[in-house]
């Protein structure tokens, strides 16, 4: 009788347990399950916005890579140079000048793209290059100047350069880039030649 007990008792504490054993589970948080989930490699990985590999959308007007936010930029260097801030105009401009490089490369390449197959777009784009190479062409001119005004003819020299051969000596912005070399002392000679060195034209 006492035996009969006995085993009734642990039979009672032993179904108690079990439920209670199979509450904990189910009440176990479901964060806590997903915390033991292993790691799959085909799991989608939420994208980290700090990696410099992830293209962010942005607007085409007011994103820094557009002509607007070439300009801006160009527009922030003015303000530095009056300010007599020339570390922050000089960042600018580099800045400026490598949105609209890139600006000018990307169109060039569109237009080579469509070219044969939609004309009309290639045309587009071969015009945008343009100006944005235009563009870039002013900012490495300003870039030139500030550095002229440190006296730091050593980098003004390589800028004025490249200006005179992206825009030819026959272009405003060429001549403007050949008087600073002249200016500097880097060129010895006047272009375009005064009217009095000029060679007459020879008789009829």
């Amino acid at each position: 009788m006492e035996s009969f007990g006995t085993l009734r008792l642990l039979r009672t504490a032993g179904i108690v347990s079990l439920s209670l054993l199979t509450a904990s589970v189910l009440l176990k948080p479901a964060s806590g399950l997903a915390q033991t989930l292993p790691a799959s490699p085909n799991r989608a990985q939420p994208i980290d916005p700090n990696d410099p590999n992830v293209l962010k959308p942005t607007d085409q007007d007011a994103g820094l890579l557009s002509q607007q936010g070439g300009k801006r930029l160009m527009d922030e260097a003015d303000k530095a140079v009056s300010a007599q801030n020339y570390p922050t105009a000089i960042k600018k401009l580099q800045e400026a000048r490598q949105v609209f490089n890139q600006l000018s490369n990307f169109y060039q390449d569109l237009a080579g793209s469509f070219s044969g197959i939609d004309n009309r777009i290639a045309d587009t784009q071969r015009r945008k290059a343009l100006e944005a190479a235009e563009m870039r062409d002013q900012a490495t001119y300003q870039l030139a100047l500030v550095h002229r005004a440190q006296n730091q003819s050593e980098l003004a020299v390589p800028l004025l350069v490249q200006i005179i051969r992206s825009q030819q000596p026959t272009r405003s912005l060429g001549q403007k880039a050949y008087q600073q070399l002249l200016e500097l002392g880097f060129v010895d000679a006047p272009y375009p030649r005064p009217r009095a060195d000029q060679p007459n034209a020879a008789p009829r």
